[in-house]
């Protein structure tokens, strides 16, 4: 019989931090980290019972300013010039702000140190993670992700409509709903390749929109991505089991972003997800994803 999960709540000084606990505490513990504006839920839970399934507890987190982690309203909202022009002084905080609250996830479990897996911006905070706090990671999974935000960026056409797509007013957990499915149709896996559960992604927005909406924090977290330094250096002084899956096609961090990331850390394996793009990852590529954790997992 499959458990629901156990809801848990780190503080790291003024910032609460929300998460989910599959699995029993003798599994050994991995940690998922989530992109910008995305809440914990975009990790499937069905992908995470399959990883407790393969020995491992599995713990799922809100980032600060989603979900129902906290809210820097009182912070402000970076303008998108700022964030082009004037990157650091955009940043209401930085992606080791960002490190430090996984790690106070961690501290709250009774966890000394975690596999750690991230996807996107989680990647970037994974990666981070890893450069300042490595007594705290085991392994890096660094997914659909890259060392700089400047390297495998999507197109200027690409941002643009995604930007106007999230311009657009949500009133309603159904307009979330589908607003997430059509986000995933710009951004994530062709439907020629794989199909699009349509279904999901529009229980998963309906949800996301019932449990905190706040575009301003999507904003204040991608201000702290662009104002972050290239980690290409840092990284290459990793000594730790890393692993980079990067989709072929993904349009929003394109694959040299994968690329560089294996390159920079020593010994890295990388592996190409043929025919895959940004997020929402399709179902049919869960078992590879998934052995390839399982390897490198300790």
């Amino acid at each position: 019989m499959i458990q629901e999960p156990t809801p848990g709540r780190a503080r790291n000084g003024d910032v609460s931090l929300a998460y989910e606990v599959f699995g029993p505490s003798t599994g050994k513990p991995l940690l998922l980290l989530m992109g910008i504006g995305m809440q914990m839920l975009l990790w499937h839970e069905d992908f995470c019972h399959e990883l407790v399934r393969h020995g491992f507890q599995v713990v799922r987190m809100d980032n600060r300013d989603v979900g129902l982690s906290t809210h820097l309203a009182d912070r402000g909202e970076p303008s998108l010039f700022d964030m082009i022009v004037r990157p650091k002084a955009a940043a209401r905080y930085s992606l080791g702000d960002m490190a430090q609250d996984a790690t106070a996830v961690l501290d709250d479990i009774g966890w000394q140190s975690a596999n750690v897996v991230g996807g996107s911006l989680g990647g970037m905070i994974a990666q981070t993670m890893a450069i300042e706090h490595p007594q705290r990671v085991r392994s890096l999974t660094s997914i659909m992700s890259s060392p700089s935000a400047r390297i495998g960026r999507a197109t200027i056409r690409l941002s643009m409509k995604v930007a106007g797509l999230f311009q657009q007013p949500v009133d309603s957990a159904e307009e979330a709903g589908r607003q997430f499915i059509a986000m995933y149709k710009i951004i994530g896996t062709p439907v020629a390749n794989y199909p699009l559960d349509e279904q999901w992604l529009e229980e998963i927005g309906a949800k996301s929109f019932e449990r905190a909406y706040d575009p301003a924090g999507k904003l204040r977290q991608q201000a702290a991505m662009l104002a972050a330094p290239n980690r290409t250096k840092a990284l290459a002084e990793l000594q730790l089991p890393t692993l980079v899956m990067h989709g072929t096609v993904d349009p929003m961090i394109r694959p040299a972003g994968g690329r560089a990331t294996a390159e920079a850390v020593p010994n890295a394996k990388l592996v190409m997800l043929p025919g895959v793009g940004h997020g929402a990852f399709p179902r049919e590529i869960w078992p590879t994803m998934i052995d390839n954790i399982c390897a490198i997992g300790v």
